[in-house]
């Protein structure tokens, strides 16, 4: 039987196709060009929801039509290209990388392995991580999807070497380990825990002081008492920028603790470690090159688009022994295709795995560490403005020293008690989200509600604040006037 060249999945007119492809571009890039206008966040309409839930197709759309359908959704993001997009911790993405993402799908690698391009690209990138934190030449590296997954490799290794590497067929059996984080830090650590069988109970959450930053007297006051009952401390977890509020723990200290107590010492460096880039907050995190290990991502700080994060180990052999496992289909060679060894497999779980590094390669390279640097200096610059003119408005109430770039703060209604100061801050915050103005979004400290405001964009300019400040005292004073005359 002859085969029927059209029963492939390649265009059957390729001129046509390569006319809705452009168009297709040209909108994104009219997206990417207007980010800093219009509302902020848009809730995904009815109508298109509806077209997002149907039945599993047979036949399949003509390119055009699929084409407006993906065209569809340009407009509704979760609203973190927008210059005041100051919820969670979300970098706002750069144009430029939609040239590294053309290029990566064109190729189509498996960065698994093998001996290709994507290889070279991701361990010059490593090589770059490695002198950006002052990691010895020796260790190891991967691009993964982010901080969460880089800390279960990171704890692995730690876990895997402290049992000797027997845990890796015969599992925890006794082992009885415990690890220690401050209070602040990220829920990734302790699903960390989780999902390596220690049980996130075992992640110890060390007390904070007023800065937020871990308590080092009750650190070493639990690894004590861990000790006198028999337990094993294998491993301490020093944050470079809280979640909360950009604090960082101090990290020097930490590592003199992990060293006295044989611990393995693992930084989360999520967004903030990236502040090592600006000279004026390098020393707060030099400490972070006497790590056995840090996670960090790149789509936070240095907005390179979603999704990509880093793992460094210290130890190339410990990471290695952690994870290689070469069954026969996988055997290393040294020519052919199966040569350039050791493979990115041998570092971490997933055997399949998409060239993110190209777009990380491509925002380093096309903007170089001081411009990026700058945008970073910036938004620190931006939160401490913002926090001077929270504390200068009597109607606003500063609720943590501004360490980073996380201003947190709230709207200080007068003679509400605190559940209804709760309630009216949370309610402020969802109307800023709906009415598309801006989106902050809200936390916990000490027992309140508070608006949280995260500078990760570098779009964001003093406007913005000035303006999101105007919003919530308006927002707030309306909202007060209404619960008023309920209660009248």
């Amino acid at each position: 039987m002859a085969d029927d060249p059209d029963a492939g999945l390649d265009p059957q007119d390729w001129p046509a196709f390569r006319d809705t492809a452009h168009a297709l571009l040209d909108a994104a890039m009219d997206k990417m060009q207007a980010a800093r206008e219009g509302r902020v966040w848009t809730p995904f309409p009815p109508g298109i929801k509806a077209a997002f839930d149907q039945p599993l197709p047979e036949a399949g759309q003509d390119e055009e039509a699929l084409a407006a359908q993906l065209a569809s959704l340009l407009p509704y993001g979760a609203g973190n290209t927008h210059p005041r997009f100051f919820g969670w911790v979300h970098g706002s993405g750069t144009p430029q990388n939609l040239l590294a993402e053309i290029t990566a799908s064109a190729i189509n690698a498996n960065a698994g392995g093998r001996d290709h391009g994507a290889i070279y690209v991701e361990r010059q990138v490593i090589r770059w991580c490695r002198e950006l934190f002052g990691f010895p030449e020796t260790a190891s590296g991967l691009i993964v999807s982010g901080t969460s997954l880089a800390t279960v490799i990171a704890l692995k290794v730690a876990r895997d070497m402290r049992l000797e590497f027997a845990s890796r067929k015969g599992g925890l059996a006794n082992a009885r380990l415990v690890g220690y984080a401050s209070a602040e830090a990220h829920a990734c650590n302790a699903r960390a825990f989780d999902i390596l069988g220690l049980g996130s109970d075992a992640l110890r959450r060390i007390p904070v002081n007023d800065r937020f930053e871990m308590d080092t007297a009750a650190l070493r006051a639990a690894i004590a008492a861990d000790r006198a009952v028999g337990l094993q401390p294998f491993v301490l977890i020093g944050t470079a920028g809280t979640v909360n509020t950009g604090a960082t723990d101090p990290l020097t200290e930490l590592t003199g603790i992990a060293a006295t107590e044989n611990l393995w010492f693992h930084v989360d460096g999520a967004f903030g470690a990236l502040g090592t880039l600006v000279p004026g907050l390098a020393a707060r995190f030099a400490a972070i090159a006497r790590a056995d290990s840090l996670a960090f991502d790149f789509h936070k700080w240095l907005h390179v688009n979603y999704d990509a994060g880093c793992v460094l180990v210290r130890d190339e052999a410990h990471h290695r022994h952690a994870f290689t496992d070469r069954p026969d289909y996988l055997k290393a060679a040294t020519r052919g295709l199966a040569g350039g060894n050791p493979w990115p497999v041998e570092y971490g779980p997933e055997l399949s795995r998409g060239f993110r590094a190209l777009k990380v390669w491509s925002q380093i390279a096309g903007f170089g560490t001081q411009r990026l640097g700058a945008a970073i200096a910036k938004n620190c610059q931006q939160a401490a403005y913002l926090a001077e003119k929270v504390a200068a408005d009597p109607r606003f109430e500063l609720m943590a020293p501004v360490a980073l770039n996380i201003c947190c703060f709230r709207y200080a209604g007068a003679g509400l008690d605190g559940a209804a100061l709760d309630a009216l801050n949370e309610e402020i915050v969802i109307r800023l989200q709906e009415l598309g103005i801006a989106a902050p979004s809200t936390t916990r400290l000490k027992g309140a509600t508070v608006i949280r405001v995260n500078l990760t964009n570098h779009r964001t300019q003093t406007s913005d604040l000035d303006l999101l400040l105007a919003e919530i005292a308006g927002l707030g004073e309306s909202t007060e006037t209404r619960l008023a005359a309920a209660q009248a």
